[in-house]
C-alpha cells in the first residue's frame, strides 16, 4: 500500500489526476467605454497552473488535512471538490451529501436576515424546507446569534458571518464536510467551539476535508494530511510529519543567518563567531523544531588569541524580544573553556526543545573573564528557528509534566 492510499475503508472522496489551469489576461477591459472603443483588440493570456496532476483517496469517516503555503492550490482543490470549479483535466467523485464552508458569505444574500439565509442554504444543500425550519433554532443557538435574527446580513460583522455559516454547515448531517481556513476569522472562543464540533463529527464517522495553516490543529484532528506546493503534491501521510515538512518548507529561507553586522558587539580581536545553526542529534540541519524534540544548536568560533577563560553563551528570544532561554557554558561542570590562537572550534549545545510555537531569534556570544562580563564577540539575532507543536497551549514554554489525582 502506498502512502497516498487510505485504509481498507471504501473511499468517499476520489481525486484522479486532477489539474486546474486558469487563463490570466494581460489586458482586460474594465469599462463599457473601453469595450466600445476597442472591440477587436486581441487579448493575450498567461496560463496559471493552480493544480498539477493531483491524485488522492479519502476514506469514509477520515479527517483529512490539506496544508501548504499561500498560493499552493489548497483552496482551488477544495473548490473543485465542492463543484465550484471544474477540473481542466482529471476526475473527482464525492459520495454522499456535501456541506461546504469555503469562503466567507458564499451562498448568503446580504439583503436577507439570518432566518431566510439559513432556510435557503439548508434547502440548497438537500434538506426540505420543513427540515430546515426544524433545525433553525439549533443553528442559531450554536452561532449565538439569537439577538440578531432580524438584522440583515450586510450589517453582520465578519465574525458573525463565520458563526452563522459554520453553524449552518455542521447542522445539516452532510456525509462530507469541506472546511477552508475561514475559521481564522472567528474569535478564540468560537474557534474552540468549532474544534469541539469537529471532534463530535469525527466521532460520528463523518468525512472531513480541512484546510488550515494551524499545524497543531492538523496533528490534533487529522488522520492523514497532504502538503501542497505550487499546485503539486509534495507529500502525504502522518499529520505530525506533514506539519514538520510544512514548517521546514515555509521557513526554509535565507533567514537563518544574518549577513549584516548592525547588531554586533565586541571588537573581535581575540576571536569571532562565524556561524550558528540547528541540527538534529543525528547531525542533519533543520529549519524548524517540534516542541518536545531533542535538538542541538551549533556555534563556530575562530580564535585569534589564547583565551583560557572563554565563556560561550546562546540566548533564545521570542518575537517580543523576551529572553526565554539562555545556555551558559560557565555554569556547566567539567567543561574546559580554553581556546588557543589560530584554531577554530565547534561548540554544541544539546537541549530538549520545550519552547511554545513561534519564531525565535538566536544570539550567540563569546565572552571572557571570571564574571563573563567582557564581550569578545556577540551577534544579536544571527540565526532563527521556527518551533511548532502538536498540542499548543499558548504559553511561552511547554514544560514536560504529568497530572495525578487522589482523594484529599
Amino acid at each position: 500500500m502506498t502512502p497516498s492510499e487510505p485504509s481498507v475503508r471504501s473511499p468517499t472522496v476520489t481525486v484522479e489526476n486532477v489539474s486546474k489551469t486558469f487563463r490570466v489576461p494581460h489586458q482586460q477591459a474594465s469599462t463599457l467605454k473601453e469595450r466600445v472603443l476597442h472591440p477587436f483588440r486581441s487579448t493575450s493570456f498567461d496560463r496559471l497552473e493552480a493544480l498539477k496532476d493531483i491524485s488522492i483517496e479519502v476514506a469514509d469517516g477520515e479527517f483529512f488535512g490539506i496544508v501548504g503555503r499561500n498560493g499552493s492550490g489548497k483552496s482551488t482543490l477544495l473548490k473543485c471538490l465542492a463543484g465550484i470549479y471544474q477540473p481542466t483535466v482529471g476526475d473527482i467523485h464525492v459520495a454522499g451529501r456535501v456541506a461546504t464552508f469555503i469562503e466567507l458569505g458564499v451562498g448568503f444574500n446580504p439583503e436577507l436576515a439570518a432566518r431566510d439565509n439559513v432556510i435557503i442554504n439548508a434547502t440548497m444543500l438537500g434538506l426540505s424546507r420543513k427540515q430546515a425550519a426544524q433545525r433553525f433554532d439549533d443553528i442559531i443557538a450554536f452561532a449565538e446569534l439569537e439577538e440578531f435574527l432580524e438584522l440583515r446580513l450586510k450589517n453582520y460583522s465578519s465574525g458573525m458571518h463565520v458563526r452563522l455559516a459554520f453553524s449552518t454547515a455542521v447542522q445539516l448531517d452532510a456525509d462530507v464536510l469541506i472546511v477552508d481556513e475561514v475559521l481564522a476569522v472567528g474569535d478564540a472562543a468560537f474557534q474552540q467551539k468549532c474544534y469541539q464540533e469537529f471532534r463530535r463529527l469525527k466521532d460520528e464517522g463523518k468525512t472531513i476535508l480541512f484546510v488550515t495553516h494551524d499545524m497543531s490543529a492538523v496533528s490534533r484532528f487529522c488522520d492523514r494530511a497532504m502538503l501542497l506546493e505550487r499546485g503539486e503534491m509534495v507529500d502525504i501521510g502522518d499529520p505530525t510529519a506533514i506539519g514538520r515538512a510544512y514548517h521546514e518548507l515555509n521557513f526554509n529561507r535565507p533567514r537563518t543567518q544574518r549577513s549584516d553586522d548592525g547588531r554586533r558587539h565586541g571588537d573581535q580581536r581575540e576571536g569571532e563567531i562565524t556561524a550558528v545553526w540547528f541540527e538534529q542529534p543525528a547531525g542533519s540541519r533543520v529549519e524548524a523544531l517540534l516542541t518536545g524534540d531533542p535538538a542541538v544548536v551549533c556555534m563556530v568560533v575562530g580564535a585569534h588569541a589564547d583565551l583560557p577563560d572563554a565563556v560561550f553563551q546562546v540566548t533564545f528570544r521570542d518575537e517580543t524580544q523576551l529572553a526565554v532561554f539562555i545556555a551558559h557554558s560557565q555554569f556547566q561542570d567539567a567543561f574546559d573553556p580554553r581556546v588557543e590562537a589560530g584554531n577554530s572550534y565547534l561548540i554544541k549545545v544539546d537541549f530538549d526543545c520545550h519552547l511554545g510555537p513561534g519564531r525565535y531569534e538566536i544570539t550567540p556570544a563569546l565572552l571572557r573573564g571570571e564574571s563573563a562580563d567582557e564581550i569578545v564577540d556577540l551577534r544579536e539575532g544571527l540565526a532563527s528557528i521556527m518551533v511548532h507543536a502538536v498540542h499548543a497551549t499558548g504559553a511561552v514554554v511547554e514544560l514536560p509534566h504529568h497530572f495525578s489525582i487522589e482523594p484529599s
